[in-house]
């Protein structure tokens, strides 16, 4: 196979759906696959299998959801419009509310909606914010001051907004249950007086429970005291990075090697910054599967992308043997996130293109549509 190509392994997969499935079952939750970490849809039959329900924000993903897994669609979205909500209501069956004034701007169309006889409701929820920062990389926090997403428990008051039969809350990135534990506990100081008023609560994503050395067991204790202290709650959950936490890999060839200032940096046949956005983003450094320790070689290089980006670098990894052209690294754990990041991330749709005439009229160049996601995706 010529390089470069992302490999994605079945067994891998798997192995992760049935720990997801097994902590599912033994805390009495439902936990549900986020499309903005994994919308590879031709990989769904394998999914499907284990899980059928999903989270999507945005249009597109709520559509790939009904397509492709079939079950139930918990649809978020930071702003709907009404350009969009009624394609989210015919496609969801429960839909979060990023703020009261966009419930009470839209809650007569969710009405009109229920008030349909079509067999299917929508349930809406309210997205909370219990500011409690367990996140140190602030492009991932969502808790922290001065946050775009949910509201606070100050402005709610002692009552839910007439309507809302559910609640949200997504505080985690990556996170152990540690982590959860510390905002389920800001969560119910300051919203526990709601929750005699609600059917659900969605305790949204980050709960990176495939990691090796995540406390799966802690997780169940912890979802099951909760469950015990509000039985009427369905409590739901919406692992992104958890479901392909190292199921797939970015495989790439040695194009050239430059020497500039003492740097050796072997320029690669993939982008940083095309192909592996959150490595610059995050930043962090991805496992190269050839690399040995500092201890074990003395070549050092950096990885060069091959675009003209001039941060389109990483570094360093260090090898047992001097890097030639040719030669295969494997850049370790390249499914979740890369691959929907290098697309539609969120499935948000790319803006059309326009060109505007001298004599001022217009032409649409291109725009998009879900087919456009979809083929991109897979």
């Amino acid at each position: 196979m010529e390089t470069p190509y992302y490999i994605i392994y079945e067994d891998r997969i798997r192995k992760n759906l049935e720990l997801i499935t097994d902590v599912a079952s033994r805390a009495g939750v439902k936990i549900i696959m986020a499309f903005k970490a994994n919308a590879l849809w031709k990989t769904f039959g394998i999914v499907r299998e284990y899980v059928c329900d999903s989270t999507a924000s945005s249009v597109n993903e709520m559509l790939l959801g009904n397509e492709f897994l079939g079950g139930e669609v918990h649809t978020y979205c930071p702003a709907y419009t009404e350009h969009t909500i009624g394609e989210y209501l015919k496609g969801s069956t429960h839909i979060t509310f990023n703020s009261i004034s966009q419930w009470q701007r839209f809650k007569p169309f969710v009405d009109s909606y229920n008030s349909l006889d079509t067999g299917k409701r929508v349930s809406p929820g309210l997205r909370v914010n219990p500011h409690c920062s367990v996140i140190e990389t602030d492009i991932y926090n969502p808790a922290l001051p001065g946050s775009r997403f949910g509201v606070s428990a100050s402005d709610i008051g002692p009552a839910i907004p007439e309507g809302i039969e559910g609640l949200h809350f997504h505080a985690l990135c990556e996170s152990s249950s540690y982590d959860l534990a510390k905002v389920l506990d800001a969560f119910e100081q300051q919203f526990g007086h709601l929750l005699p008023q609600v059917k659900w609560i969605n305790m949204g994503g980050g709960h990176l429970m495939t990691r090796e050395g995540y406390d799966t067991n802690h997780l169940v204790e912890l979802l099951r005291g909760f469950r015990n202290r509000y039985p009427w709650l369905e409590v739901i959950l919406e692992p992104g990075s958890a479901f392909m936490w190292r199921t797939g890999d970015l495989v790439t060839s040695v194009v050239d090697v430059v020497e500039n200032d003492g740097i050796s940096t072997a320029i690669v046949d993939v982008s940083f910054a095309c192909h592996m956005p959150d490595t610059l983003e995050m930043p962090y450094m991805p496992v190269i599967s050839e690399s040995v320790d500092e201890s074990e070689g003395n070549h050092r290089y950096r990885l060069g992308g091959n675009s003209c980006l001039s941060g389109d670098y990483k570094g360093f990894w260090t090898f047992s043997a001097p890097l030639n052209i040719g030669d295969r690294l494997t850049l370790e754990d390249m499914n979740h996130y890369t691959t929907v990041k290098t697309t539609m991330f969120n499935g948000i749709q790319h803006p059309a293109i326009v060109l505007r005439h001298s004599n001022g009229s217009e032409s649409v160049l291109r725009s998009y549509n879900y087919e456009d996601y979809k083929n991109r995706m897979c």
